[in-house]
């Protein structure tokens, strides 16, 4: 009896991921097979379609979300080719907008798979992913957090109309340690005010002690080897500091990835939105959509990085002769963003003063 043998054919399968269960949709080179619910777990998927289509070439195909890259690297070890793909990258008619079901996400998405439609985002090493995750943790939660407590604490001093002597206000004596002395010497007429404020003080204290050591485990990453050699080269550029050296490396990872200039700029966010119809055509604001955190800090770079190489500028003053100095320093941005390029990619360091 010949043997059922799918070899030589692509089975393409659409996966809404959810933390308790999967909505999983199979199409053949075809046909569509079938739309079913299974617990979610990659092995159960694979047993699935090892019965039902032997010796096929499996792709798999689902949405970036709750479960982040863990599920791709369970479908990889299954054997399948499996791509992650951003959920707004997904052709969706305007039906499936207004009458979204699990169900019909999972065959939304097996058929864009099997039709060529889809575009894979980029999946880093779980090392590079879990050294950004220490970025993060920094500069999207522990610093927003030290902020709002400090805010927190201005706010219930001027509450009591407590005045905060002239030396503290500005300069390098705000947020000191002699004014932080000044906030534990304040006494309040009733204990539950100073039980508050002694609860914010403790928090302000957690978190620059958080804050203490998670900088010291950057600077101890950065003198990996894996990352030694290139934060040092990063470093040669004008307004590269050690922390977006180590952004630049666990966001980016691979520049060889993008293949023009471009394409990083899309990435970073450092486009236009742009509406355009008929001969008509209108160029917006800056896209919200990128890496958010690459792009505030270079912006912070580039305001350093323009006073230290004469060419940026240069060029920053022929810009603001035409627009304002936010609009300038965008431009100086980008090229800022072109020079880093090129530095990551030849393995040269920086040379300040070059116009092109």
């Amino acid at each position: 009896m010949k043997e059922l043998s799918f070899k030589g054919q692509e089975i393409y399968v659409g996966i809404d991921v959810h933390l308790k269960q999967w909505n999983v949709a199979i199409y053949t080179e075809k046909s569509f097979h079938k739309v079913f619910q299974q617990p979610a777990d990659a092995s159960v998927l694979g047993n699935y379609l090892r019965r039902n289509f032997p010796d096929a070439d499996y792709r798999t195909v689902y949405e970036a979300g709750l479960t982040g890259f863990s599920t791709h690297r369970q479908l990889e070890n299954e054997g399948f080719h499996n791509i992650v793909v951003h959920p707004a990258d997904v052709p969706t008619m305007d039906k499936e907008r207004r009458q979204k079901r699990d169900k019909s996400d999972a065959m939304k998405l097996g058929k864009a798979l099997r039709s060529g439609d889809l575009s894979a985002v980029y999946v880093p090493s779980l090392k590079v992913q879990q050294d950004r995750e220490l970025i993060r943790y920094r500069c999207d939660k522990l610093i927003p957090k030290l902020t709002r407590v400090k805010n927190q604490i201005k706010s219930f001093l001027h509450l009591y109309g407590i005045d905060i002597p002239a030396e503290f206000k500005t300069g390098p004596s705000h947020w000191s340690k002699a004014w932080v002395a000044w906030l534990h010497s304040i006494q309040l007429t009733h204990i539950s005010g100073q039980q508050v404020l002694e609860h914010l003080l403790e928090e302000l204290a957690f978190c620059q002690t958080r804050l203490r050591q998670v900088d010291r485990q950057i600077v101890a990453l950065s003198r990996q080897e894996f990352y030694r050699d290139r934060v040092k080269l990063l470093r040669s550029v004008p307004g590269i500091g050690l922390l977006i050296a180590m952004v630049i490396l666990t966001e980016i990872d691979r520049m060889d990835r993008f293949e023009s200039l471009d394409k990083l700029c899309h990435y970073v966010g450092l486009v236009p939105n742009v509406y355009a119809s008929d001969v008509k055509e209108r160029v917006g604001h800056q896209t919200r959509r990128g890496n958010s955190l690459l792009r505030r800090l270079l912006l912070q770079s580039a305001w350093v990085a323009k006073n230290r190489d004469p060419a940026l500028l240069l060029k920053f003053d022929e810009l603001t002769k035409r627009m304002n100095a936010n609009k300038a320093i965008v431009r100086i941005q980008k090229k800022l963003l072109s020079r880093i390029r090129r530095v990551m990619l030849t393995g040269e360091p920086y040379e300040c003063g070059i116009v092109q």
